[in-house]
């Protein structure tokens, strides 16, 4: 039984990783245990490990008595001395137990309990283990597998790799190496199930490769997969020195190549996030190269971008992914249209109309001629060598200065007026609110002109009907007024 237990002390040890101290008080409970079901008693049971756990011993402490009256407690001086010589009454003995002194039951008793401890010892100490690398990588070797998922080899427990957590790109072998993450951790077992298709798998990779993401001064917003087709990464940065795509991609890409190997092909595209959901959904829907972003529905957020035919099978991807990516990264349901899909929705004005009233705040995006939608890079880059490059400039320019820029014809200046108006309608409201504030301004003036004008009989001042007093003289007035008529036939 010893050498039994010697040999289960160092596996548990070395092999499970179990504390020392949580081992050797475990077994010593449960022979204390069987020594008190034996003798009744356990007050006076001592277990002893040999050096490098060789062995393991219980011994009875007794008391060296003239005359015996409970011997699981006492012993004889003469017995005593047959033991040890010099003893003397009243000195404490350790005699150790004949393992033959406990019957088979009780051996096996403490055989089992030992054992049922110690298996819930170690499960509980891998449990804890595991538990605290719950999200992280780690690297195992395929074992075996069964219906498609596979078993790794992680050392001190097995691992299970679960078909549904593996890329459909990727082929394992027996043996072979697999780097994935601890997805989850269960205590029956322990069970360690490892992922290689979670967003986490491709932030812990990233950490590796990119240590401006491993130091928080770039950091990732989210991330989204079509696992073993395509990931999209939004970050951003702390720093304003610090190109957060540029940081991940890396120098001639040599960062995000080492991650893509990683996923065995698999296409990624890193974006940056940007507040404004117009910004952001422009970048989520990269590779496209999209025109225009329209807010149709803040509440629902619904918005509606706006891309080359040519780039419309790139905005929304084989089978949809690209767009459906884009929907999950920005939490927006978007949908892509052509410019000439878009004008037969007849959604224009009312698109805008939203996106006014929802970023109000930012209407300065929209006072320079090269920010303008579908704006002629000629037109644009003509007007800037004159110094015309805000929209207002552009409107308050009369039509024979814009002809005077070199290269700038009429049809140029109606088109890009078609433009400002389809696009900038603060601009319109601006000058409607011109207008009425000119009418107002005239009907004063029109009234004064309509009131008579007479003179002061005293001192020919002018003076008007509605006074009654004359301003230079202050002699009364009083005014009568002929009949029409009668006035007609004086003149």
């Amino acid at each position: 039984m010893a050498s039994d237990m010697s040999e289960a002390i160092r596996q548990l040890i070395y092999e499970k990783g179990i504390s020392e101290d949580l081992v050797l008080k475990t077994i010593e409970d449960a022979l204390v245990a069987a020594y008190k079901k034996r003798f009744g008693t356990a007050e006076n049971a001592v277990v002893r490990f040999k050096d490098d756990y060789e062995g393991v011993e219980i011994l009875s402490k007794k008391t060296i008595v003239e005359e015996v009256d409970d011997p699981v407690l006492e012993i004889e001086l003469d017995e005593a001395k047959e033991l040890v010589e010099g003893a003397e009454i009243g000195d404490m003995l350790e005699i150790p137990i004949d393992p033959r002194e406990f019957d088979l039951h009780e051996v096996m008793l403490a055989k089992q309990t030992t054992r049922q401890s110690l298996r819930e010892i170690s499960r509980d100490t891998l449990y804890a283990e595991f538990k605290a690398k719950q999200g992280e990588i780690i690297i195992g070797y395929y074992q075996r597998e069964k219906n498609g998922n596979i078993f790794v080899d992680l050392g001190k427990v097995e691992g299970f790799f679960p078909k549904k957590f593996q890329s459909p790109r990727e082929n394992y072998q027996p043996g072979e190496r697999i780097k994935a993450l601890i997805a989850e951790v269960s205590k029956a077992g322990p069970q360690i199930v490892l992922s290689r298709t979670h967003p986490e798998f491709v932030q812990k990779i990233l950490e590796l490769e990119v240590p401006e993401i491993y130091d928080k001064t770039v950091e990732v917003f989210k991330i989204v997969r079509e696992p073993g087709y395509r990931t999209k990464i939004a970050v951003f940065s702390h720093r304003e020195d610090v190109d957060p795509v540029g940081a991940c991609v890396g120098l001639k890409g040599i960062r995000i190549q080492s991650i893509i190997r990683e996923l065995e092909g698999e296409k990624i595209d890193v974006l940056k996030y940007e507040i404004d959901p117009r910004r952001f959904i422009r970048n989520a829907l990269s590779p496209a190269d999209v025109k225009e972003v329209y807010v149709l529905d803040e509440g629902k957020k619904s918005a509606l971008a706006v891309v080359d035919e040519s780039q419309l099978s790139v905005a929304i991807g084989k089978q949809g992914m690209n767009v459906r990516l884009a929907n999950r990264m920005c939490d927006w349901n978007i949908d892509v249209k052509t410019d000439e899909q878009f004008r037969d929705l007849d959604l224009g004005s009312e698109a805008r109309r939203a996106a006014s009233s929802l970023f109000g705040e930012e209407e300065e995006e929209l006072l320079r001629l090269e920010e303008l939608p579908g704006i002629d890079e000629r037109v644009c880059a003509l007007l800037a060598n004159a110094g015309i490059e805000m929209i207002e400039d552009f409107l308050a320019k009369p039509d024979e200065d814009l002809l005077a820029v070199e290269g700038l014809s009429l049809e140029d200046i109606d088109a890009l007026r078609a433009v400002i108006e389809e696009n900038v309608e603060v601009i319109e409201e601006e000058a409607e609110a011109e207008e009425e504030t000119e009418e107002e301004a005239q009907e004063p003036e029109e009234e004064e002109v309509e009131l008579e004008q007479y003179e002061c009989p005293d001192c020919s001042a002018l003076v008007t009907p509605d006074m009654t007093h004359c301003p230079q003289c202050g002699v009364a007035l009083s005014f009568e007024y002929e009949d029409e008529d009668a006035t007609d036939q004086e003149s």
